[in-house]
């Protein structure tokens, strides 16, 4: 073996999410022991990448760290900042250019973006939404901060195991619409697992007095499903893909509306 791939190696790592891996490359060693440490059971060695990201670790922010995302294009070339971050996503070369702070944080922003990007055009997307597989089959709970995805997500049962309490992805292969585990975090701050399986509902959350399940319309599922969708890019193809992508997922997926009771109980009601 080379030195130079030897280097290489020690200063990447891939990061696979939803079957999409990400070769992260960057100089800065104890950053990427840091992905490495953040991304537990998504970094895997020995697969060719499909998309390329390049890291450069930055001692600022370009200004407010709390500052709203940006997401334009141009001619295929997405720009992506933050006030902890700015990076080009070329789509065709599936590669991306990051200057970012050593918060793993922006690094967060930027795969979730570039995930997003990637799927709005496949069918599938990302959602603010905990999920959870039982039974071989995924379940999505959606809502604001405070619905309560991490409560459901604490009340699961023994044998549900969780894919995220916070950011939930969803792909669809063929008439198929599946979930995937995730390690973006919410207030359990626990990565999700590394599985995947098809989705049988999406329940829109609030919480009150009692445990029950309604079932809405058409119209108000793809209100409601759109509503919690990421998605940044002022792009008006894809948010017309997106549209036509939460149109087809209702079509084939069961949404209702479930009130509940922060309590265990409320699983007797989820098949």
């Amino acid at each position: 073996m080379s030195p130079l791939v030897t280097e290489v190696d020690l200063l990447s790592a891939t990061v696979e999410i939803a079957g999409v891996p990400v070769l992260m490359r960057t100089g800065d060693p104890d950053f990427l022991r840091t992905l490495q440490d953040r991304y537990p059971g998504f970094v895997k060695s020995g697969r060719d990448a499909e998309i390329t990201f390049d890291l450069e670790i930055l001692k600022t922010h370009f200004k407010e760290p709390d500052a709203d995302i940006e997401v334009t294009q141009n001619n295929g070339r997405w720009m992506l900042a933050r006030g902890d971050f700015r990076a080009e996503w070329d789509s065709a070369k599936r590669h991306c250019r990051i200057a970012q702070t050593r918060s793993p944080h922006a690094t967060d922003s930027v795969l979730r973006i570039v995930h997003t990007l990637v799927q709005a055009s496949r069918g599938g997307f990302l959602l603010h939404a905990a999920s959870a597989v039982r039974n071989q089959k995924a379940f999505l709970f959606a809502g604001e901060s405070g619905a309560g995805k991490s409560t459901i997500s604490v009340f699961a049962p023994a044998d549900a195991v969780l894919l995220t309490d916070e950011i939930s992805y969803v792909c669809k292969h063929g008439d198929q619409y599946r979930a995937f585990g995730t390690p973006f975090t919410g207030e359990l701050d626990k990565p999700g697992e590394n599985i995947s399986a098809p989705v049988s509902a999406l329940y829109l959350l609030a919480k009150g007095s009692e445990n029950r399940m309604e079932t809405i319309g058409a119209a108000e599922a793809v209100r409601s499903l759109l509503s919690n969708v990421l998605f940044f890019a002022k792009d008006d193809d894809l948010v017309q893909a997106l549209f036509h992508s939460a149109i087809e997922f209702v079509q084939q997926v069961r949404v209702c509306r479930l009130t509940f009771v922060p309590d265990a109980r409320v699983w007797e009601l989820i098949r």
